[in-house]
């Protein structure tokens, strides 16, 4: 009989924990991190801000797949986890939406956030959806869409999560009556 193999990280009976890089550490990460994104994708990146030490990359939106497949398959980057998608709607600006994808290293301690601009009078308010990269857009996705209007197109099941099926509108849109829609 062939000996037990023991799941990795327990060793008899004893948990081994594993040192968790520090937020140096971290920082550094996501500044590689970044800088090879903006060389694997040249001019999709349209801008790059580091702001209280977090890396941000302005994109073109029709990159965001292959970014986030890059972020998330790449080992060197290993950005398996997608934390948060979030969106803001604008008035007054050239594009009407700005979409934002936070994404995690939990093997590097490292944060990176993605950013489009979308919308206006040459667009319209749509990005690709990410979920065929990871399953947790599903969810966040239907979110944004459902408070600020954002289409994700591609998604699978663009439907109402927060508010009933028969709302009208997004409540969280700049445009949106104040005492709300019928006050």
């Amino acid at each position: 009989m062939a000996p037990r193999r023991l799941p990795v990280g327990v060793a008899a009976g004893m948990a081994i924990t594993l040192p968790t890089p520090t937020a140096a550490a971290g920082r550094e990460h996501a500044a590689r991190a970044a800088a090879a994104v903006k060389e694997k994708f040249g001019a999709a990146v349209r801008e790059h801000r580091v702001f209280r030490e977090e890396e941000t990359l302005l994109i073109d939106p029709a990159a965001i797949v292959e970014m986030a497949r890059f972020l998330k398959t790449d080992p060197a980057l290993a950005f398996t986890a997608l934390c948060d998608i979030t969106a803001s709607h604008w008035l007054e600006r050239e594009h009407e939406y700005e979409v934002a994808w936070l994404f995690r290293s939990m093997n590097f301690n490292s944060v990176i956030r993605l950013k489009a601009r979308v919308g206006g009078s040459l667009e319209p308010g749509s990005v690709p959806t990410i979920t065929g990269v990871y399953a947790a857009a599903d969810w966040l996705e239907r979110e944004e869409w459902d408070k600020v209007g954002v289409v994700f197109a591609g998604h699978p099941n663009l439907k109402r999560i927060l508010m009933p099926e028969d709302w009208e509108g997004h409540p969280l849109r700049r445009d949106y009556p104040v005492e709300g829609i019928g006050a």
